[in-house]
């Protein structure tokens, strides 16, 4: 059975939650109801029919026509089925997924993935801050699931990341894998400063050399890990370029000493 599609007619004048159009939030609409559906926006009352045209298909999987800037929360607390979306999305795209696919053919802005739990998400382009991240008064970010940025990532990539995997193919800007509490970030490409800044466990794995990294880190010398080769064959169905990162030596920092110090950066050799 085909998916269920959302065709966008024209650009939106002002910034959408898309919260409401998950495969769970479709489930037993028709073509009316759904179009029906409101959307919270910032001035004016708008409804799913006023920007797209929808032809209807599986609702378990979604279809989005054109992206913009202005959609925020694409796949929010999405649990099950697909979401496809052929453009760019605004922030928070994925926060709290807890199961299915979320593919964005674009790039995201900040706060992708913020509070999931389970699930993939693909960016075919770059993501902004807080890949993974926590809002600001929350105790953790990212707590399950796989995230995959083909392009590059702002700053705070898997900040306060408790569990799951975020792989950056690209570069990633200043304190990535800043406070986090376990999990795994990879980065293929050069990191900013301060990279696992006051990280208190976890995984750091990065594929270029780190010019800036703090004195709380303590280097234990070239590893060759098995762990890591294991490691690879698990990362390489997502991300083959980052697979190739944890088969080489690579060499391991301990810290952050200046907190718990329980974490680890691993840079090739």
């Amino acid at each position: 059975m085909s998916p269920l599609v959302l065709r966008l007619r024209a650009a939106p004048e002002q910034r959408l939650d898309l919260s409401v159009l998950t495969p769970r939030g479709l489930v037993g609409k028709t073509e009316r109801e759904i179009g029906d559906l409101e959307l919270q926006t910032t001035r004016r009352p708008v409804r799913v029919a006023d920007l797209f045209d929808v032809s209807m298909g599986n609702r378990e999987q979604i279809v989005f026509e054109g992206g913009s800037e202005r959609f925020y929360c694409l796949g929010e607390a999405m649990s099950a089925g697909s979401i496809l979306i052929e453009g760019d999305v605004g922030d928070r795209a994925g926060r709290r997924m807890a199961g299915g696919r979320l593919t964005i053919n674009g790039a995201a802005r900040n706060w992708a993935a913020s509070g999931m739990t389970a699930g993939l998400i693909e960016i075919a382009d770059d993501a902004g801050d807080h890949l993974g991240g926590s809002l600001a008064g929350e105790v953790q970010g990212m707590s399950g699931g796989v995230v995959v940025v083909r392009g590059n990532a702002g700053e705070r990539a898997g900040d306060r990341l408790r569990r799951g995997a975020v792989i950056i193919e690209g570069k990633a800007g200043d304190d990535a894998g800043s406070r986090m509490l376990a999990g795994t970030l990879i980065v293929r490409g050069a990191v900013g400063r301060r990279a696992g800044y006051l990280m208190r466990r976890g995984t750091i794995v990065l594929g270029a050399a780190i010019e800036d990294l703090g004195p709380t880190f303590v280097d234990c010398g070239v590893h060759d890990l098995t762990t890591f080769r294991l490691m690879a064959n698990y990362v390489r169905d997502v991300s083959p370029r980052s697979a190739e990162v944890l088969r080489g030596p690579l060499r391991r920092f301990a810290g952050d000493t200046a907190i718990l110090g329980k974490g680890e950066i691993f840079v090739v050799a």
